[in-house]
């Protein structure tokens, strides 16, 4: 009897085959074309785009929030968040019931800028799923909602199980 192929040996691993090079290329990918809108429309980068997004919408209210959202580091927040309110568009607000705490508040023209963000977003997206069907883009956002539960404990899990207008990356 011999033994099976190894998939995962050096010598049958195929990286334009694997999901997750492709998920990375994809994301990369992804990010440079906002980036790319987000610089020319807007004059700030991706992240800070998305990040103003977030604070409109609720989805991260601190400086704590957005590193665990973006899975980056306190230090490299604090410089996002001084660039953001360098430009007028936050602004650290310490609250009154706990004063450890600082929340974020976009300011107005923040408010102004954050409306603009989904429709390059969108413009983005419909590039890169152009020819996918409604049907085929709904069964790839299952596919990667089910990805995502897969990473954490569903009580804890900040995917949901439908799209929310919030989400950033339809």
């Amino acid at each position: 009897m011999t033994d099976a192929p190894n998939p995962t040996a050096i010598d049958n691993y195929v990286l334009s085959e694997s999901v997750g090079y492709l998920v990375s290329r994809v994301r990369s990918t992804l990010w440079n074309m906002v980036t790319q809108h987000t610089t020319s429309e807007l004059g700030i980068t991706s992240t800070q785009a998305s990040i103003v997004f977030m604070l409109a919408v609720g989805k991260c209210l601190t400086a704590a929030d957005i590193a665990r959202e973006y899975g980056i580091d306190a230090s490299a927040v604090t410089r996002l968040i001084d660039r953001l309110e360098k430009r007028g568009l936050l602004s650290r607000v310490r609250s009154e019931e706990d004063r450890r705490v600082v929340r974020l508040a976009l300011t107005a023209d923040g408010r102004a800028m954050a409306e603009k963000v989904p429709a390059i977003f969108t413009r983005v997206l419909d590039a890169l799923l152009a020819g996918f069907t409604p049907e085929e883009v709904g069964f790839l956002k299952s596919m990667l909602r089910r990805i995502l539960a897969n990473t954490c404990d569903p009580a804890a899990c900040p995917v949901g199980s439908s799209d929310k207008p919030g989400n950033p990356l339809r």
